[in-house]
């Protein structure tokens, strides 16, 4: 398991998908997540500081779980299954600790809001196409134009995607 952190977020049109890229801390990995519009706003809105003016779904989520005592100690990025993504979220409650199946993207949108850590199973990696860093600013322009005009299945058929 290899702890990373958020390297991009990206609007993705026409539709509003978003695209989460996470990288390796200490290492050259990414991983491109495609998460809904929901949970790419509800990031993004923690990211650039501005809140709504009553609770979303992931602040209330928060709020419910920290009012309870309850910690969000981690994020973990956990496996691909068709093509899907999977993430556990760890909490502690009174010394306890739960792993809770999570989506990535809900999970993500609630570790910003406790600046918990992020980490990627090896095994994600495994599966994932290899993206490494540091990539050209022209390799990342070009990437960016493929998303445009990509979906989420084609990226595991994809043959053109920078190395």
């Amino acid at each position: 398991m290899r702890e990373a952190k958020i390297f991009s977020l990206i609007l993705l049109p026409p539709d509003g998908q978003f695209l989460i890229t996470l990288e390796e801390v200490n290492g050259t990995r990414l991983i491109p997540i495609w998460i809904g519009a929901n949970e790419g706003s509800a990031i993004a809105m923690h990211l650039q500081n501005e809140a709504a003016p009553r609770p979303m779904t992931h602040d209330l989520m928060f709020n419910v779980l920290t009012n309870l005592g309850a910690k969000i100690e981690k994020v973990i990025v956990s496996d691909i299954k068709d093509g899907a993504y999977y993430a556990i979220l760890e909490l502690s409650i009174n010394g306890k600790t739960y792993q809770i199946d999570a989506r990535p993207s809900d999970s993500i949108a609630l570790a910003v809001r406790a600046s918990a850590p992020l980490f990627i199973d090896d095994k994600v990696f495994e599966k994932s196409p290899v993206i490494e860093k540091p990539i050209s600013e022209n390799e990342l322009d070009d990437f960016k134009s493929k998303l445009e005009n990509m979906r989420p299945e084609d990226f595991f058929n994809e043959p053109d995607i920078p190395k």
